[in-house]
């Protein structure tokens, strides 16, 4: 079994240490979901919900979110992330949060697009629990993960 890279051999919580790996272009994409009911997806594609838009304040509420990572998570590295996109999708059941996320650096991206997904998902489900109590956040997940030389 391999080891965890966050423990050190005495069991203690250790940030890993990156420093001479290669810089590299990293791309994470990630995905989640949230089920609606059907009078919810109304409001929220006619832009009717009292607290405002709501796909676009959850894509930057994703957004803000990818920016704190390191903050949020225990031992992630704070990294400069040059790009973020956070895009909500109305589909029958609900919405669909999607995530892009890229730097340049030593180590990957995957917990920004995965902390953009989930505060996305969060920010509508707290801009839509005053008239839906059985909405379903689930399914976050990473798509996939790139690394590729700097040209």
């Amino acid at each position: 079994m391999k080891e965890l890279s966050h423990i050190d051999p005495s069991g203690k919580a250790n940030m890993v240490d990156v420093t001479n790996k290669e810089i590299q272009v990293r791309t994470a994409r990630a995905a989640g979901t949230i089920t609606l009911s059907p009078q919810t997806l109304t409001l929220v594609r006619e832009k009717l919900m009292k607290k405002g838009d709501v796909m676009t304040i959850a894509e930057i509420a994703g957004i803000q979110a990818a920016k704190k990572t390191s903050e949020l998570i225990p031992l992630c590295h704070p990294l400069a992330i040059t790009k973020i996109e956070v895009n909500c999708t109305l589909t029958d059941e609900g919405i669909v949060v999607e995530s892009l996320a890229r730097c340049t650096g030593r180590t990957g991206i995957e917990m920004e697009a995965l902390t953009a997904v989930s505060v996305a998902l969060l920010t509508i489900y707290d801009m839509c629990k005053a008239v839906d109590k059985i909405m379903v956040i689930g399914n976050i997940h990473l798509l996939e993960k790139t690394k590729e030389k700097v040209s």
